[in-house]
Parts: structure tokens; sequence; C-alpha cells
């Protein structure tokens, strides 16, 4: 790989763009970062993908779809047993003006 030079002081100006408070020992650290990881982008860049369609999730996202019909799965009684409060019919529930 070879080695993109990235200054103490980008460092600094992208720490003040930031709102960070980067010590000197930080910065000379992030620099070398910093240009370990350009430097990488210049070897992904330098790989052949040509006749490779792009790859917007790594997951297959199969269709879950299914038929879209109406189910009676509970009955009106079983779901308002569990309602607090209930007319037989619908929930009771107080007024929200």
């Amino acid at each position: 790989m070879s080695e993109k030079n990235i200054s103490q002081a980008d460092v600094a100006h992208m720490a003040t763009l930031s709102r960070l408070h980067v010590s000197p020992e930080e910065q000379a650290l992030f620099a070398r970062q910093f240009g370990d990881i350009l430097a990488y982008m210049d070897v992904l860049a330098g790989v052949d993908t040509t006749g490779i369609e792009p790859l917007y999730s790594p997951v297959q996202h199969e269709g879950s779809l299914r038929e879209d019909e109406a189910r009676h799965l509970r009955s009106r009684e079983a779901v308002l047993a569990n309602a607090p409060h209930g007319d037989g019919e619908y929930f009771v529930v107080p007024r929200i003006v």
C-alpha cells in the first residue's frame, strides 16, 4: 500500500470542524490512521468490477408477500374480554378533547 500523507494540521482542521478537542498525540495517531484508510481505498479502487451488478444489500430479500385476505382469528367477545371497559360490542375509552 502506498502511504497517503495526512498532516496533523489536516487532522486539527477536521477536529475543529467537528468541534472535537484532539491532543497533539492523538493528531499524530489519527493522521497515520487516516492515511492508512485512504491508502486502502486505493487498493479497493484497483479491483476490477466490470460486469458486476451493484449490491444494495448483502441480504437477499425475497418477497414475503401473501395474499391479502380478511380472516377472523378471534371473536369479538374474546377480544372484548381483555378490555378493562366494554359495552359488549365496542371498547369504552375515556373521551379526549
